[in-house]
């Protein structure tokens, strides 16, 4: 049999063995795949000195050698692409195919990031607009905030850890990482890359699995600056009434909706469509939840969605003929099965519906879903979708923002005019037109409204809220 690996903790620019340590299994069929140290009291009190201590060599490390530090792990993902997606395939059960994809995506965000490095620049400020400022000129410019706590989620592993650790890197401020506990690897692995590049100050990046206690404790203390945190709602809201006086960053999910106009031709975007809407087995915060589709195209679409997703390639995630897998784990897969079978028992149909087999839960459509069903309410993050046919398009726009959520929405339409109807009436952080809700390149602005969430990602979004601005005033006359 062979060894169980070990990942170490990320401490300060060093591997630390720690006292305690946490077995990592595979969702699909619960092999033990790694063990990883826990960070304890010691090793957390430890990472945010090493923060405080680095703020200024980070502050102070040119811009063009955080730009080359960034391109460089960027290029060392892509040489490494397999390995590091098969671990990642593993550990959350993504498919193999997504996986890979996630692996480009991440080294995408540090190759954004190292540009963005370089444009970081502050600006010569005349105060003679008024007769009090004459003879006085302004310089402003960028200072790091300090340090930041990015806790990341499991869906995105690698990648949305990523939105957190290199906007923080290319601002100049030192992070400490909290991955989740169900997908620790994908970040172990990143920090074997942050260590083989070198050249970052000590204390600059601290990657540390730990329990949500120790995690407490990290975003209670004071001498953490910001705190970007991925994940649901309700713990977010209630994590940042806990933070105290730092600046808090949520980007907390939601249940995208899909409007299909009159005008749309969906045909042409279906596989797109059909694919998102089951990617990940709905994993996703911006996952297409929500149909509403004109009526006149109601039936036709329906039983295409219905057809195209009994045909999806249901297996193990490393396979690269897998399109879908099983969820994180048993209780989330048997909750979003109890919310189907509330949702039925409401009197909801179920256009499709397979048998959970553990923590594989198959595609499932739903039509005709009463108001206050939660599979219609809440973030379902599995594979269902609801599709409800509507004969008004502003109607249907009300429906939309009728959720407390508004991460992001998209529309199927050739009718401009309902472009920007929907771009302008739609209470959500972002609106993408002719494509699923799940598209995101990582240099657009990405949060969302309402309970979706607080600021916005996107690396140079990002890096706005770790960056403060300071004015020097002089006089010149």
């Amino acid at each position: 049999m062979a060894e169980t690996q070990f990942y170490p903790l990320f401490l300060n620019g060093s591997w630390l063995k720690s006292e305690t340590s946490l077995n990592v299994y595979a969702p699909f069929d619960g092999s033990l795949l790694a063990q990883v140290s826990l960070a304890g009291p010691t090793e957390i009190e430890a990472a945010i000195r090493g923060a405080v201590l680095s703020k200024t060599a980070l502050a102070d490390w040119p811009a063009f050698r955080r730009s080359e530090f960034l391109g460089g792990v960027a290029h060392k993902l892509i040489l490494n692409k397999e390995a590091h997606a098969r671990i990642l395939c593993l550990e959350s059960a993504k498919p193999l195919r997504e996986a890979l994809h996630e692996i480009e995506r991440a080294a995408e965000t540090f190759k954004i990031a190292a540009e963005e490095t370089l444009r970081l620049s502050g600006e010569i400020m005349p105060m003679d607009r008024t007769q009090r400022g004459h003879g006085f000129q302004g310089y402003v410019q960028p200072f790091p905030i300090g340090p930041v706590l990015g806790i990341a989620p499991f869906n995105f592993p690698l990648n949305l850890a990523v939105h957190k650790l290199a906007p923080a890197i290319a601002s100049g401020c030192p992070i400490i990482l909290k991955p989740a506990s169900a997908t620790p690897l994908s970040t172990l692995l990143l920090a074997q890359i942050f260590d083989e590049l070198g050249g970052l100050p000590p204390g600059a990046v601290s990657i540390l699995p730990c329990t949500r206690e120790m995690g407490e404790s990290l975003i209670r203390d004071e001498r953490i600056q910001l705190l970007s945190f991925t994940g649901s709602d309700t713990v977010g809201w209630a994590m940042k009434n806990r933070a105290g006086k730092k600046k808090v960053v949520l980007e907390l999910g939601g249940n995208a909706a899909v409007l299909i106009a009159e005008s749309a031709n969906w045909e042409s975007h279906f596989e797109a469509l059909l694919g998102a809407s089951f990617a990940y087995s709905g994993q996703i915060c911006i996952h297409p939840q929500r149909f509403f589709v004109w009526e006149g195209h109601f039936t036709a679409f329906a039983q295409a969605l219905v057809n195209g997703a009994k045909d999806l390639q249901i297996g193990a995630p490393d396979s690269l003929q897998t399109q879908v897998s099983s969820m994180i784990d048993a209780p989330n897969a048997e909750r979003v099965d109890a919310w189907i079978d509330e949702a039925v028992a409401a009197g909801a149909t179920a256009l499709l519906r397979g048998q959970r087999q553990g923590t594989l839960l198959p595609p499932c459509i739903l039509t005709r879903v009463p108001i206050g069903a939660k599979v219609m309410e809440e973030e379902v993050f599995g594979p269902v979708v609801i599709l409800e046919p509507y004969s008004n398009f502003n109607d249907a726009l009300n429906r939309i923002n009728q959720s407390r959520f508004g991460l992001q929405a998209s529309i199927y339409t050739e009718n401009h005019r309902e472009m920007d109807l929907a771009y302008h009436s739609l209470d959500v952080g972002g609106l993408i037109v002719n494509a699923p809700p799940t598209l995101r390149f990582d240099q657009m602005p990405y949060g969302g409204a309402k309970d979706s969430g607080l600021g916005r990602e996107g690396v140079r979004y990002a890096m706005n809220d770790m960056l403060e601005w300071k004015i020097m005033v002089k006089k010149v006359k």
